[in-house]
């Protein structure tokens, strides 16, 4: 029978298969992924704020990034770590919603802010005597807010369209909300959702990789070309942490999404994926970034 949904007071999450021996160990690892998280993301804000010669587009571009990361991880840690102390994996519809949204603004953003910081590069590498016309302050201020109004124009209809239906489940087939599980909770034909998400899919994932390849491509392409050894070391040095960040989080999210789509692909393998995608790309970002651009090494000694 089905249930409005807001009169669904709880809904069950997929259950962790924590023993008593092992729940305390997985609570501090996840509590001090968590906080490592937040510490090394805000670590890089704080320093491209402070450092006067990080106030460039590259590096602007990558101030949204670790906002991105820290949104996506505060979204899934807290709940998980609650969760494990109270052994209570239940959660509220309105919450389920909201981690729902939260969560696919986060894996968006990324994948946005992540091509604009190829197209980035590719202009400062293959076209450098036009970098300062095209990466003005102007534009640079576009290309932020086309990035958010994007992701949160198509995150938002994707909401919307699948809380407009009746529930009649209240298990969540993975170990946090997101779409695909959410209207698994529906009986209903969501036939218009699953056009409307591998529209998202293709325009979200698509996108970004065909600019990222492209740029990566004129970007390899120049780098042999040059004849320079120090400059096209350095190019190949920034543009390899790059492109590890975007294949991380385009192979795991792409593989995660279809995977709901396909009935025998193992349930274990899919919450798996689905978990690295919240952890290993905040986790690995700021550390990445860190260590590989000089010029924000440099500053975070100095801040430190």
């Amino acid at each position: 029978m089905s249930t409005n949904a807001s009169s669904v007071v709880l809904l069950k999450l997929e259950t962790l298969g924590l023993t008593n021996v092992s729940m305390y160990p997985a609570f501090l690892l996840s509590t001090l992924t968590y906080l490592c998280i937040m510490f090394c993301n805000m670590l890089v804000l704080v320093t491209i704020v402070w450092s006067k010669k990080l106030q460039k587009p590259m590096f602007i571009l990558l101030f949204n990034l670790p906002i991105s990361d820290m949104v996506g991880a505060t979204a899934f840690f807290p709940h998980l770590i609650i969760s494990m102390l109270t052994q209570n994996r239940l959660i509220s519809y309105p919450a389920c919603v909201a981690q729902t949204f939260v969560l696919h603004v986060y894996g968006t953003g990324n994948l946005l802010i992540l091509s604009a910081m190829a197209y980035d590069r590719y202009i400062a590498i293959c076209c450098p005597l036009r970098y300062n016309a095209v990466m003005s302050t102007q534009n640079l201020i576009k290309i932020i807010v086309l990035i958010w109004v994007i992701n949160f124009s198509l995150m938002i209809t994707l909401i919307l369209m699948a809380v407009r239906f009746k529930i009649c489940r209240t298990h969540i087939v993975d170990l946090y909300c997101n779409n695909p599980s959410f209207l698994k909770l529906v009986c209903e034909d969501t036939s218009t959702n699953n056009y409307y998400g591998l529209f998202t899919i293709v325009v979200l994932q698509g996108g970004p990789l065909l600019i990222i390849l492209y740029t990566y491509a004129q970007i390899l392409r120049t780098c042999v070309m040059n004849n320079q050894s120090d400059a096209r070391r350095k190019a190949i040095q920034t543009c390899g942490s790059h492109l590890v960040v975007c294949l991380i989080l385009e192979i795991n999210t792409f593989v995660t999404l279809i995977s709901h789509r396909i009935e025998s692909v193992s349930p274990f393998f899919r919450r798996a994926l689905g978990v690295s995608v919240l952890i290993f790309p905040p986790f690995l970002d700021p550390i990445i970034y860190g260590l590989k651009t000089s010029e924000l090494r440099q500053s975070i000694k100095m801040l430190l």
